[in-house]
């Protein structure tokens, strides 16, 4: 039998490399929490949403043309889904009758700005400016005020974020881009959503991309088929009681997450002009 004697020398050293390796994983833990904090703390917007449930929203931009429009309005209408069109108040001006349209179809109609601007390249008062513009005359219109924002080009920053929530908007991109802008083709259209759809997730179209009638009606037919429930984006996401994650994912907060700081605040109340 080995008889192995430790003596105080020994032990005080052995106590020192512990405490040196705890001490070490406790800084690693503290420099990781650190960093996930201020990453998340970032301003982001809504790219998608942490539902358990099988829904998705599409959503449409109409910044330019107009000839898909009326097409777009039957193709949903056949499919019984209600989409989200984010509409620059130009397109506002030039197309009144086809926001009525898609008003009285039951679709959203959200803010895109006035004209278009990127505008991570104006101030925070002409940012104001072309979000109330684009406001009021969309409830002009429609008599409801929007309450979502999407960005000119997904351009966005930590200011146009914070000034989308001082006027009551909730700012949304997507996480799934169909490309439609870049006119791919049918198929390519349906296989970029299609295989890449899930769960809360916000997809992206154009009004007047050239082949996106032809490809939306697979897409929908597709989408329903596999189970999905496609609602318009104010039914898709938390309007309280929430935390963004460092991709932009919405996540509602629970027993099993621990809220960021300052990350779960709802809107302010929207206060008429007087």
């Amino acid at each position: 039998m080995k008889l192995y004697v430790i003596t105080a020398k020994k032990l005080i050293v052995n106590l020192a490399i512990v405490i040196a390796l705890f001490t070490a994983v406790g800084l690693n833990y503290n420099q990781t929490k650190a960093v996930f904090q201020n990453e998340a703390s970032r301003k982001l917007p809504i790219y998608n949403v942490q539902r358990e449930d099988k829904v998705c929203a599409i959503s449409f931009d109409a910044a330019w043309g107009n000839e898909d429009t009326h097409d777009l309005i039957e193709i949903l209408k056949n499919y019984k889904v209600k989409a989200t069109f984010f509409v620059v108040g130009d397109w506002v001006d030039r197309f009144p009758e086809s926001v009525k349209e898609l008003d009285d179809a039951g679709h959203d109609i959200m803010n895109h700005s006035n004209s278009h601007p990127h505008m991570t390249q104006i101030s925070k008062e002409k940012m104001i400016e072309e979000i109330t513009e684009c406001d009021n005359k969309i409830e002009k219109l429609t008599g409801k005020k929007p309450n979502l924002f999407r960005p000119p080009y997904g351009d966005y920053n930590d200011n146009v974020i914070t000034t989308m929530h001082e006027t009551g908007h909730y700012t949304i991109q997507w996480n799934i881009d169909s490309l439609d802008w870049k006119d791919l083709s049918a198929d390519e259209i349906f296989n970029r959503v299609t295989k890449n759809v899930e769960n809360g997730s916000i997809i992206l179209f154009h009004n007047a991309a050239k082949n996106t009638p032809e490809a939306l009606p697979r897409i929908l037919e597709k989408l329903q088929n596999d189970g999905f429930k496609i609602i318009k984006i104010n039914d898709l996401i938390y309007k309280d009681n929430y935390y963004m994650d460092t991709a932009g994912k919405q996540i509602p907060i629970n027993k099993e997450v621990t809220p960021l700081p300052d990350s779960t605040e709802a809107l302010p109340e929207k206060k008429e002009k007087s």
